[in-house]
């Protein structure tokens, strides 16, 4: 009869695996707390002290690594001296393991926990079994995953030995993917151990799953994949409504406004994005008016865009962005009737569920040709702003409620970036340019081509002005305050060219760049 061990931390869909197994006339080898659970539901089950004439010991820590069951998993049954080497030694066959690990990232992430309990949580015997098991698929059936029970019962009924060697080959592939993630969890943990205030280690363990295919990359010849840290988190953890399937550019633009809403969760916001820079964002005291004020801050390019809100979609809100060709919608909730109006746009997608804040203490990682860049997760502030008033004329309280919005809106926007912005809303935006004037006189170029009456207005610069030309720009087209970081080597230029124009300055002495 074949034989399998099971040694699950994971009991889910535990006892029904059991008795397919036994109904298929497998006996059953077991561990611990899956032995008990077994036996809990009245199933036949053998220890494997039994097996190995050896008892657990070391308070679980020793109890699968012995030859008796290593031996039994990666004898090769094609090799004569294999299999006599097992028999000459009492060894028998182990056809399946299934084994799921310790819970260590759950251990570890909990607050205040101790280090000792987390090392208790690195798995040692669990590990040893799936590698042995997986290296040799062609005899052994291994899985890591309760997700993948079905398909193993289903394999067993079936008398393709092809499709057999396929599965366990697939099988094989997740077992040493996850076992990989699982020692970059504890390679990080145990690296953070040793420098605690070091967020760079000297070696970068990183994992990820992959949670779709797309149907190609930002060009259509690039084939491309959506890789997720954890499953069910970020970007994954969204909804789909209706629509045809996410793409590679999608994900972008999606992600660019969630980053661009996310100084605005407290408040009523939109923001519509395309190429995952923001082309309108503004706060209302409704979707609708958020998404009008936003949409009128450039809708020529708001055409094929991303749309996000911080706020529910509601039946008004919806009938208006129906006129207009958008390719998603990103909100946290949609009642049933808007959900159904824009249901018959064929090939919108809507993507519903908390919307995922900044990620403050996070990292963000860039590949670049031979390696990665790694660096904080930039914080946009969503409180008060410190900055400094630099100019002869400080900024009146309605300017200064328009600059915090300007600044925020900024970060989001790619460097050299320049917002111009009043009243909750981007008025014109100034994106990715290669010189801030440039920036400056696209800002009030696209503000007063949509027909928006500039004059009064706040800018936000991402960073500082090297040159007073930027300002003399934002002069012409009516500018009356200004938020950016400072540091040039000519900020008394600068200055000097504001009070000449009678704009109000401050400085943040904080960069947002977004290359």
């Amino acid at each position: 009869m074949p034989r399998a061990l099971l040694s699950v931390s994971d009991k889910a869909g535990l006892v029904d695996l059991a008795r397919a197994l036994i109904a298929r006339h497998w006996n059953l080898i077991s561990t611990g707390g899956t032995a008990k659970a077994l036996r809990d539901a009245g199933l036949a089950v053998k220890d494997i002290s039994e097996v190995t004439g050896f008892p657990e010991m070391l308070d679980g820590r020793v109890k699968t690594l012995h030859p008796v069951v290593h031996g039994g998993l990666l004898y090769r049954r094609d090799l004569p001296e294999h299999v006599a080497a097992v028999e000459a030694h009492g060894i028998h066959a182990i056809d399946l393991v299934v084994v799921n690990l310790y819970p260590f990232r759950q251990t570890a992430a909990r607050v205040g926990v101790l280090p000792h309990d987390v090392i208790e949580q690195i798995d040692i015997g669990g590990p040893s079994m799936l590698r042995s098991a997986a290296k040799n698929f062609s005899a052994v059936t291994v899985v890591c995953d309760p997700a993948d029970y079905p398909r193993v019962i289903a394999e067993l009924d079936s008398k393709d030995e092809e499709g057999g060697l396929i599965l366990r080959r697939d099988l094989a592939a997740k077992v040493f993917a996850h076992t990989a993630s699982y020692d970059s969890a504890i390679a990080g943990w145990l690296q953070h151990q040793v420098a605690p205030d070091d967020p760079f280690p000297a070696t970068l363990p990183l994992a990820f799953e992959k949670a779709q295919g797309l149907r190609y990359g930002e060009n259509p010849e690039q084939r491309a994949a959506f890789y997720v840290e954890r499953a069910g988190a970020g970007l994954a953890s969204l909804e789909q409504l209706g629509g045809k399937e996410l793409s590679f550019n999608n994900l972008l633009d999606v992600d660019g406004a969630l980053m661009a809403i996310a100084p605005f969760l407290e408040q009523v916001a939109c923001a519509i994005i395309k190429h995952t820079t923001p082309c309108g964002l503004a706060i209302g005291a409704t979707p609708l008016e958020a998404y009008q004020k936003a949409l009128a801050c450039d809708p020529t390019s708001a055409f094929g865009g991303v749309v996000a809100f911080s706020v529910p979609i509601d039946d008004a809100t919806a009938d208006a962005m129906s006129t207009l060709f958008l390719e998603c919608i990103v909100a946290p909730a949609i009642s049933d009737s808007a959900a159904d109006l824009l249901g018959r746009k064929k090939n919108l997608r809507v993507l519903i569920g908390t919307l995922p804040a900044s990620d403050a203490g996070g990292m963000d990682i860039k590949r670049v040709r031979g390696g990665v860049l790694l660096q904080d997760r930039m914080v946009v502030p969503t409180g008060d702003i410190p900055w400094k008033v630099v100019t002869k004329r400080a900024p009146s309280a309605a300017e200064l409620v328009d600059l915090a919005f300007a600044w925020r809106a900024s970060a989001a926007v790619k460097s050299n970036a320049i917002v111009l912005a009043r009243n909750g809303a981007t008025l014109g935006i100034g994106a990715g340019q290669m010189s801030r004037v440039d920036a400056s006189f696209l800002a009030g170029h696209k503000a007063t081509q949509a027909g928006h009456d500039t004059a009064g207005s706040a800018l936000a610069s991402d960073a500082f002005f090297p040159f007073r030309d930027g300002v003399d720009s934002a002069a012409t087209v009516g500018v009356t305050a200004i938020v950016q970081p400072g540091g040039s080597m000519r900020d008394a230029e600068v200055i000097a060219a504001a009070d000449e124009h009678g704009i109000a300055m401050v400085f943040t002495g904080k960069r947002l760049f977004r290359h």
